[in-house]
């Protein structure tokens, strides 16, 4: 049994052992004991705004379909019919119901079996005991998050002051944009803790250092999340454009436990969702909602917003590989933490470790006869 005991005080903290990083094991562990007992970023409502719209998509490596029901309620359904496993859903689309691809078994959009064919004959046989297993979903203004865990916390405690402290940014008018996948070969861990701090901007992105204010750049960090504050400096930035010249515009950087991002600008938002596809890879998944696409300039104004994400982008890409190097080295282990800081860093290790350590005790008690 591995080690999830942590240091709490930032001061005489280590890092996370570089096993944790490199390890293959380790990433089943985490499946099971933190992507499936968390709130996953997975849809935008409007991919599900009328009655028999689904979409499917993938949480922890179990499928998963989400569907507006007859009565207008947002559900969520294990995408696995109850006859041999296939699927009930493919892709998205607009249904009256929902039917396994495999051998037809048709569901409701509330998820009961309504027609099982050629089961006449069959013993002890209850449509009733055959319901799709279902999925919480919850949604925060216009997105919509899945968890498979039916004991974990709502929604709402994970965000915490999130909704409060960005209820003055329209986010169900903004539109989706743009995205973009970037794959990585790095362990998911890196590119996190790379995010959640600021420690490496001037030395790694000396195009974003001159943006931002890095003396006031500070990460402040909740039971659930993490706030990166990051005042623009640069009096001919990118994100000064069209402010009223007595607004200060800030930049304000989410992190909601393990790998969701919410990064907010004066006039967009942008999502980064982090997947493990291996111990030593990962997809990073950019998307981009906005205010008045249509508006005159907004296309080279975002074209030149996105030039500059891209390349930070780069940067960190480049940087993140490096470290996934070096922590397969036999010189590296663990390492100390900046208090002024990587508090950031700090937080997140806390977390998986506290998530291992109870998710070690959950498997330990079904395992027991």
């Amino acid at each position: 049994m591995k080690d999830f005991s942590f240091e709490p005080v930032l001061a005489k903290a280590k890092t996370i052992p570089s096993s944790w990083y490199t390890d293959a094991a380790m990433l089943s562990l985490e499946q099971a004991q933190i992507f499936r007992r968390t709130w996953q970023l997975v849809a935008h409502i409007s991919q599900l705004q009328e009655v028999g719209d689904f979409f499917t998509c993938d949480v922890a490596g179990e499928p998963i379909v989400l569907v507006r029901s007859q009565d207008g309620q947002l559900r969520g359904f294990f995408n696995v019919c109850k006859h041999r496993a296939g699927p009930v859903a493919r892709d998205c689309g607009r249904r009256k119901s929902l039917q396994c691809f495999y051998h037809g078994w048709t569901y409701s959009l509330e998820g009961e079996l309504l027609r099982a064919p050629e089961f006449e004959g069959v013993a002890c046989f209850d449509q009733k005991d055959f319901a799709l297993d279902p999925v919480r979903v919850e949604q925060w203004g216009p997105f919509l998050f899945a968890n498979l865990d039916p004991d974990a916390p709502p929604l709402r405690e994970y965000l915490g002051d999130i909704p409060a402290e960005t209820a003055h940014i329209p986010l169900m008018e903004m539109g989706h944009y743009k995205r973009v996948d970037y794959y990585i070969d790095c362990n998911w861990k890196v590119y996190v803790d790379n995010y959640l701090e600021g420690y490496h901007i001037p030395t790694a992105h000396p195009g974003l250092f001159k943006e931002v204010d890095y003396k006031q750049y500070f990460v402040e960090t909740q039971r659930y999340y993490s706030k990166q504050h990051s005042p623009i400096r640069n009096p001919n930035s990118l994100y000064r454009r069209d402010l009223p010249s007595d607004k200060e515009p800030e930049a304000l950087y989410y992190w909601l436990f393990p790998n969701v991002m919410l990064n907010f600008y004066p006039d967009n938002l942008q999502t980064n969702v982090i997947l493990p596809l291996g111990h030593d890879k990962t997809v990073t998944i950019f998307e981009w909602y906005v205010l008045n696409p249509d508006k005159e300039g907004w296309k080279e104004r975002f074209a030149d917003s996105f030039a500059f994400s891209n390349q930070v982008q780069a940067e960190d890409i480049e940087i993140c590989e490096y470290v996934q190097r070096g922590l397969r080295s036999r010189s590296y282990d663990q390492g100390r933490f900046s208090v002024k800081r990587e508090n950031g860093v700090h937080h997140f290790h806390g977390l998986l470790c506290e998530f291992l350590q109870e998710g070690e005790g959950v498997l330990a008690d079904k395992s027991k006869p």
